[in-house]
């Protein structure tokens, strides 16, 4: 059993995050908790200089609203939104919130069946504690 999951959502994988849920739920400790994690990539400088609005502030309200919305209200999942390279920043994000389990969605199984997406493949490789890849 987990005390700390960590399940990060990505904005076109958002099907997947009940799934998650529930399957975190299974591996639940009694008053563990949940945090649902979506990494908002930063825009690059050559394009920033042709945007009059800070995307990221408006995005991360509406992100954070459907990650609410995902929780439905449960008192043991949070939410969180932060900004980077998501391989890089969901298992930094874990080490610093002393999760002990990470959930990530891959491809689902096909033509792509012995691959990984790259952010789940990151995770794996990068992450201090246990991993389940969900498919």
């Amino acid at each position: 059993m987990h005390k700390k999951i960590l399940i990060p959502v990505a904005l076109d994988h958002a099907p997947l995050v009940a799934r998650k849920i529930e399957a975190a739920r299974h591996m639940l400790a009694p008053g563990g908790t949940i945090t649902l994690l979506t990494v908002l990539e930063q825009i690059g400088g050559f394009v920033a200089e042709f945007v009059t609005v800070k995307p990221e502030n408006h995005l991360s309200a509406k992100v954070l609203e459907k990650l609410n919305e995902a929780a439905a209200g449960a008192p043991d999942i949070d939410c969180k939104v932060i900004s980077g390279k998501p391989g890089v920043q969901i298992t930094k994000f874990a080490k610093d919130a002393g999760v002990d389990l990470i959930i990530v969605g891959s491809h689902s199984p096909g033509q792509e069946d012995y691959h990984l997406g790259s952010t789940a493949s990151r995770v794996v490789r990068r992450a201090h504690c246990a991993v389940y890849v969900l498919r």
